[in-house]
């Protein structure tokens, strides 16, 4: 095998073997994943960037060392990664010393792209608010030689200039500071190092690695003898068939054997390759008015059996995409339908479905469509469009394009007054019993079973709840209070795991209002989630066509019992929490918010989180909140950051579904910065049916 080859000559000997004797010819090289799930050779990284939106799981393991990555290409050129590594025999050589894991983020910069000439540049922070254990910064370029080869060059600081130091061109490298926080006194100061390493594609699904590294392992070596670091140079083989998986075999320190997998997804390519679900129907014809002239008569508006006649007619249409009709009413020429959507996860689809069933039943002299999807009883939006455009377009190149500039949306406005249905869609009443994971920690899950029912009493009024059983799992269930300096508003999850199972997790009653044009409200009193009761009240300000919003919230809370029913006197604890919110949408999936306010804790602060969501919708982002609470009030970590994503189940199982999977996770978690968490938030609610959520999808009206 080739990792018996002397370790001094491997890297020259594949070099010189690939360029003079060839290897068979194969495809283009993408970048490939070191062992901590990054982009880059085996331990080290690579000055390269996978292609935009690349989200990435990986699992690598060297001896007593596994990394757990989450990975996610943000952007063409910025990348980050939520890292989870345990060490087996910590306590080797300092017995009674608890430390088995740390958590780390990673960010990723790529300065210049990779041209005729020049290499692709990398700029990258490891580690940048952490324990010191795994800080690192780096400059790396790698360049292609035709396609099979790589190669990759680099300057390393802090753990990847620990070994063979080429001095410190930066200063000196201060001690690190505050646990949680950025320590940007750190970065790119002390010992710098060069690396270095080569990478050839032998085969469509055989590539092979070598790389020379500057980490000196001192920690795990030195200071805890769990590894023996004998060698600077690594070597490995790595398999990829397919696009989605690729696995990796390695001989590093000259000693150990290690082993990764990684699982690479593109969240704008579905699993299945596409949505499967009933196939729209044709849009109907009318005669022309010529050969037909009574067939635009609109005396048939007059008729008492009319509305009855078209609302169970379209019912029928629209129940096998899961659409309900909340309202209908028309003119001789216009029709309005007010829509609920309970299937389709794509509005424009919805929309879409809605303006063809209405051609098969609305007589011939309408012509005009306004489709309001309707969102916890409130209007959304009002999508006008014209008939006889469906009409023309159908089948004509570029349909989308084409009737999305025909096509206006606008403020939902009122009901009309003659808004009438055959059968009242009120009340309506769901429920289901479905498996679900809960992930409270990093390394930490549960799996359980969830019961729950949705009641919409009448327009805007619903009434939901759910009951969580676990069932098995692996989480702290301990029971031990948490010491926390704060409030344990958040900290004291392990009580509430072992004391609450069944528990309720959510009894509210909510009410939804449109109190003017482009201003939506929510008011929501009851049991608003597993730890907290009380009331919640917000107002919305979003027009349907402005990338901007604005919202204030205010929340008065109990803290509930631990037991999971209905008591909260256990903490005898109140508190007033508020929010002033900003939201902004950037363009091409990229959705930012601010909020400033008091949070549950009773510390005063701000949020900023950043999201990028897909068409299909797939949706990933990041956030820190800052606040009054000292370093040490808040607990390890100092302020509250992490990552989230939610996945639609449709992308991999391929089904008409709404449903999403999706978690958060913190570094470090603590009381300060906590907020609350209650079902429906306006902006969510109302954004998928305004333009900047309909026009990026817009070409599935037509599906």
């Amino acid at each position: 095998m080739i990792m018996l080859l002397p370790s001094r000559h491997l890297l020259a000997r594949l070099a010189c073997t690939t360029l003079l004797c060839g290897t068979p010819a194969v495809a283009e090289m993408t970048p490939s994943l070191n062992i901590s799930g990054t982009t880059g050779l085996i331990d080290m990284p690579s000055g390269e960037a996978q292609d935009s939106g690349t989200f990435s799981f990986s699992v690598g393991n060297v001896g007593p060392i596994t990394r757990t990555t989450l990975s996610f290409q943000f952007s063409e050129r910025i990348s980050g990664s939520y890292r989870f590594q345990t060490w087996r025999n910590w306590d080797t050589l300092i017995p009674g010393d608890s430390k088995i894991n740390d958590q780390s983020l990673d960010l990723r910069y790529l300065i210049l792209k990779e041209g005729k000439v020049l290499p692709a540049v990398t700029i990258g922070i490891n580690d940048f608010t952490g324990e010191n254990a795994y800080s690192a910064e780096y400059i790396a370029a790698t360049k292609s030689l035709g396609e099979k080869i790589k190669v990759t060059a680099g300057l390393g600081w802090g753990r990847f200039g620990s070994y063979e130091s080429i001095g410190s061109p930066f200063g000196d490298r201060p001690e690190a500071g505050t646990v949680g926080r950025p320590n940007v006194d750190q970065w790119f100061k002390g010992d710098a190092a060069v690396f270095g390493g080569v990478e050839v594609k032998v085969t469509d699904t055989l590539t092979v690695k070598g790389e020379y590294s500057s980490d000196a392992y001192t920690l795990e070596d030195d200071e805890r003898g769990i590894i023996d670091r004998a060698s600077p140079f690594n070597f490995g083989l790595e398999y990829q068939k397919g696009p989605n998986a690729r696995y990796g075999l390695y001989y590093v320190h000259g000693t150990e054997i290690g082993f990764a997998l990684h699982l690479v997804l593109d969240p704008k390519t579905r699993v299945t390759g596409g949505v499967m679900g009933a196939a729209p129907m044709p849009v109907k014809l009318r005669p022309t008015r010529s050969a037909d002239p009574e067939a635009y008569d609109g005396g048939w508006v007059t008729q008492p059996d009319a509305a009855p006649l078209l609302q169970n007619n379209l019912a029928k249409r629209l129940a096998v995409d899961g659409i309900v009709i909340d309202s209908l009413s028309y003119t001789a020429t216009t029709v309005q339908i007010r829509i609920r959507n309970n299937r389709i996860d794509a509005g424009s689809q919805a929309i879409g479905r809605t303006a063809r069933a209405l051609t098969h039943v609305m007589p011939a002299s309408v012509e005009v469509f306004e489709i309001v999807p309707v969102v916890n009883g409130i209007g959304a939006s009002k999508v006008t469009i014209r008939r006889s455009d469906l009409e023309e377009l159908e089948y004509v190149a570029d349909n989308s394009t084409l009737l999305r500039e025909r096509v206006t949306v606008t403020d939902a406005g009122k009901a009309p007054v003659s808004a009438i249905t055959d059968s009242d869609p009120y009340p309506d009443f769901s429920w289901g019993l479905k498996p679900a994971l809960r992930v409270p920690q990093p390394a930490q899950a549960e799996v359980g079973a969830r019961l729950s029912a949705n009641y919409i009493l009448r327009p805007g009024l619903v009434l939901k709840g759910s009951i969580y059983g676990r069932l098995f799992g692996n989480v702290d269930y301990s029971g031990d209070a948490s010491g926390s300096t704060l409030q344990p508003v958040r900290s004291d999850g392990a009580r509430y795991a072992k004391f609450g199972n069944p528990a309720l997790e959510e009894l509210t009653l909510a009410w939804y209002a449109r109190p003017a044009a482009d201003v939506y409200s929510r008011f929501t009193v009851g049991y608003l989630e597993r730890m907290h009761a009380g009331v919640s009240g917000e107002i919305l300000w979003k027009r349907v066509d402005n990338p901007l919003a604005l919202g204030v919230e205010l929340n008065y809370t109990l803290q509930r019992d631990t037991d999971g029913f209905f008591g909260v006197d256990e903490y005898d604890y109140d508190v007033v929490t508020g929010y002033v919110s900003a939201y902004y949408d950037f363009g091409n999936g990229y959705l930012g918010q601010l909020d400033v306010g008091r949070y549950l804790a009773g510390d005063f602060g701000a949020t900023v989180s950043i999201d990028r969501i897909f068409v299909n919708g797939w949706r990933i982002g990041a956030f820190a909140t800052v606040t009054d609470a000292s370093g040490t009030d808040f607990g390890e970590g100092t302020f509250d950051k992490g990552v989230r994503f939610s996945v639609p189940l449709n992308w991999a199982v391929g089904n008409q579904t709404k449903q999403t999977f999706g978690t958060t996770l913190r570094p470090n978690s603590g009381d300060g910065g906590a907020r609350l968490n209650v079902d429906g938030r306006l902006y969510e609610s109302v954004r998928d049916y305004h333009t900047e959520a309909l026009d990026p999808e817009w070409g599935r009206v037509w599906r």
